[in-house]
């Protein structure tokens, strides 16, 4: 089976390709964030193509017009053992980035999610007297909340010291700031913006969606759950046909080996990049899905299914510790609805039998497919900024602005 290599790591970053202190700098390490910062770049560039923006993330974004100095989106660890186990290398990522800020100097930074690197380099540009809330000239802006309502609710002090400006996806997220000073605004789900074309659509007769993740560790754990829940259910639905997105290597290198290990149900199972669903959506007809953004993706687009999660026992035992009683769910969408829109089948739950059954009764009970219409319904009318609201590209645009951190011309 192909192992989670690291990626080498350069001894320095590259310089801006354009002269000048860069405008704007991402840093992203996940694809979900890639696709969320991807989407803010394209209309901040639509609307001020002069503006000099670079990024640590990944090829969305550098399709949306940055430039790309290192892809942070195919090494991305989550969990306690899996960032430990690979600690030598974030700290000498962390270095590098920071690094390349002090250098370079860009007149403003959005990092987007990826709370644990992230934070940490907010934090430290503050001590360092760069940003501008530690005396320097550097703007922080932060994109994406942790998840502080669930766990490490300490962090937002963390952020108020650091930070000019929080956009929140969710709108319930604003209140879990309000005894700080921190600006925040709620900026809405790009991807439930009206123009935003989802990577997936539903079609009854459509293959279904087998969706292990997009970081290699977890999917070594979740792709065999979901190819022995296959073989059972084409058991009894013979015709059907499945289909994989994944990022690409090294998650392709996994999941070709493990279809290998399966050659009686590989013949039925496509693998296609997500890249190639930017444009076109892959549709579906239900889903089996590892939780994360995929989740809430799906839940737009009003594909049925079910979330299963496998996490290293450590992991999963130190999490359940630190969350408790706090949150429900963790699907993005039954979080948000306070429901089982996805079933979630968790750990020991997390059964072929038990993905199986579920698949057959998105498919033979016609009352799961009204009812995830009606909740797609309620979280498009959740997630779109209301009149009067900042959309996440005006957010930071008028922080640009504001703070005199853009580039001539912003906002003109």
């Amino acid at each position: 089976m192909a192992k989670n290599k690291l990626p080498a790591l350069p001894s320095a970053f590259p310089p801006p390709e354009k002269s000048g202190r860069p405008d704007l700098l991402f840093v992203v390490g996940e694809h979900s964030g890639d696709e969320l910062a991807a989407s803010v770049i394209s209309r901040l560039l639509a609307k001020n193509p002069a503006l000099k923006i670079a990024a640590f993330g990944g090829n969305d974004m550098r399709a949306a017009g940055a430039q790309l100095l290192f892809n942070m989106t195919t090494f991305s660890a989550v969990g306690f053992v899996e960032v430990v186990s690979n600690i030598s290398f974030y700290k000498r990522l962390f270095t590098r980035i920071l690094d390349w800020v002090r250098k370079y100097r860009p007149r403003a930074i959005c990092f987007t999610d990826f709370p644990g690197m992230n934070l940490r380099l907010e934090t430290a540009l503050t001590k360092e007297g760069l940003s501008r809330k530690g005396g320097g000239d550097i703007a922080l802006y932060h994109y994406v909340s942790p998840q502080i309502w669930a766990w490490k609710s300490y962090r937002r002090f963390e952020m108020e010291k650091s930070l000019d400006s929080l956009g929140v996806l969710f709108p319930f997220e604003t209140k879990c700031y309000a005894d700080t000073k921190l600006d925040v605004h709620f900026v809405g789900d790009p991807f439930a913006e009206p123009d935003h074309i989802l990577p997936v659509r539903y079609e009854a007769n459509a293959p279904v969606l087998l969706l292990p993740g997009s970081r290699p560790k977890p999917v070594a754990r979740i792709f065999p759950i979901l190819l022995d829940a296959w073989r059972i259910f084409c058991k009894a639905h013979s015709d059907k046909r499945a289909v994989v997105l994944h990022p690409g290597e090294p998650v392709l290198g996994i999941l070709e080996s493990l279809l290998k290990k399966n050659s009686d149900i590989a013949g039925s199972i496509s693998l296609v990049p997500v890249d190639s669903v930017a444009t076109e959506p892959q549709p579906a007809s239900a889903v089996l899905m590892s939780s994360g953004t995929m989740s809430r993706t799906c839940s737009l687009a009003g594909v049925p299914g079910a979330i299963l999660y496998c996490a290293n026992p450590i992991t999963w035992a130190l999490g359940s510790h630190w969350v408790g009683n706090r949150v429900r769910y963790l699907g993005m969408a039954n979080l948000l609805l306070d429901r089982d829109v996805y079933p979630e089948f968790l750990q020991k739950d997390a059964t072929p039998e038990n993905l199986a059954k579920r698949l057959s009764q998105c498919f033979d009970d016609p009352q799961i497919l009204a009812t995830m219409r009606r909740d797609r319904d309620e979280l498009f009318a959740m997630l779109r900024p209301k009149p009067g609201d900042m959309d996440a590209a005006r957010w930071l645009e008028t922080a640009l602005v504001a703070g005199n951190g853009g580039s001539r011309g912003a906002g003109k």
